[in-house]
């Protein structure tokens, strides 16, 4: 096992990961290679595996539209490159391959983020082993059969000797790049060992695995959450803060600066709405409550933002492996009128949390004149935050 690991080291092999798609059947505000998918972008699952194997060179082939979105993807992991795709699938294959100088390359889908060491490790053996190509494949388990145009089923076929063709595809650099200059510009191929096969490339196939579905659908979405991020169940924490009111001209609720006759008092900013909903997130975590982690006795907290303690939150989730589904905040107060800074507050919520928008709710009520609030000697919040974590 230690001379193959000492190959695998050995080995002058880069990766092309092509995502330049616009990923649109997959629906959402982003494509779908950079989606998340159980608490990290889709290409980022693809990132961590290859670099965990050992490769040290990769090119991520991109939409530049997409720049800013790829650059957050890979966050500070070093040896990640970007280039420049192309409008064909081999033209931006081709741009990636005119980046690199290895001797070998793997060149994976970035909307299959269930990659393994396992598989780059088998794939790499291939080629170190003589093999001008090889692919990870799994046999097809379901009937086939031909269907007319009008829906009626037809013919069956025979599954014999058929295979559903994964990525990562492993070649020799510089036998990948002959076959797609063979092929031309204008060739359209679904995926590279097509190439190679028409340029009389011997492929092997090696094992392949269920993890590396593509994401296609939005149902895709479920079976792929399933399959890496395992058990999850959701659980749901509550929280609730009070503040009075004092001398000022403002209040902050939910990171937004409302005109007042008063402030609220307070050892940080007295964000009622954030603290409730920060209380409510360490809830669902099991981990204590704000006060634990941002004691008032702290000369440090004094008039903090309460954004700090937000993403404190927001990263105790991440670390944790888990990830917030949908919070909820409700604010208690006769005054000031919440209603004209609604939207604003849910945008900064969802900014700070990273949540879409339509898993962000805030609202207002009043007591009706009783109690505390109702004689506006202060203001209250109640916060519920939904978080789904690993059993």
């Amino acid at each position: 096992m230690q001379q193959s690991l000492e190959k695998f080291a050995r080995m002058d092999i880069a990766a092309i990961i092509v995502a330049a798609g616009r990923g649109e059947r997959v629906g959402g505000e982003i494509p779908k290679q950079y989606s998340e998918i159980v608490g990290k972008p889709a290409l980022a699952w693809s990132l961590d595996a290859l670099r965990e194997a050992g490769v040290r060179d990769i090119v991520v082939v991109i939409n530049p539209a997409h720049e800013a979105l790829c650059r957050a993807a890979i966050g500070a992991r070093p040896g990640v490159r970007i280039a420049t795709g192309g409008v064909t699938r081999s033209a931006s294959v081709q741009a990636g391959l005119a980046a690199i100088e290895s001797r070998h390359v793997l060149i994976h889908d970035a909307a299959r983020p269930g990659l393994t060491v396992n598989i780059v490790h088998v794939l790499k053996a291939a080629l170190d082993d003589g093999a001008e190509a090889a692919a990870p494949a799994l046999p097809i388990a379901d009937s086939l059969r031909r269907a007319g145009l009008d829906g009626a089923a037809g013919a069956a076929v025979t599954r014999d000797g058929l295979m559903r063709i994964q990525t990562p595809q492993a070649f020799a650099a510089a036998s990948i790049r002959a076959a797609y200059a063979a092929a031309g510009p204008e060739a359209a191929f679904t995926d590279d060992l097509s190439v190679a096969h028409a340029h009389g490339l011997r492929a092997t196939l090696i094992p392949g695995d269920a993890r590396l579905m593509k994401y296609t659908y939005p149902e895709d979405r479920i079976m792929l959450e399933a399959l890496l991020g395992g058990l999850r169940a959701p659980c749901v924490g509550t929280g609730f803060d009070a503040h009075r009111f004092g001398e000022g001209d403002h209040v902050m609720l939910c990171g937004v600066r409302i005109p007042h006759t008063k402030g609220l008092v307070g050892h940080s900013d007295a964000d009622a709405g954030w603290h409730a909903l920060v209380d409510a997130i360490l809830g669902g975590l099991g981990d204590g409550d704000i006060g634990a982690h941002f004691p008032p006795s702290d000369p440090q907290w004094k008039g903090a933002d309460s954004e700090a303690f937000l993403r404190h939150a927001a990263n105790l989730v991440a670390r944790a492996g888990a990830r917030i589904l949908h919070v909820d905040v409700t604010l208690i107060c006769e005054r000031p009128k919440v209603g004209p800074y609604r939207d604003q507050m849910r945008a900064r919520t969802a900014e700070v949390l990273g949540l879409p928008l339509d898993r962000v709710s805030v609202k207002a009520t009043t007591t009706e004149r009783m109690g505390f609030t109702g004689r506006e000697e202060g203001l209250a919040a109640q916060a519920v935050a939904t978080v789904e974590r690993p059993l």
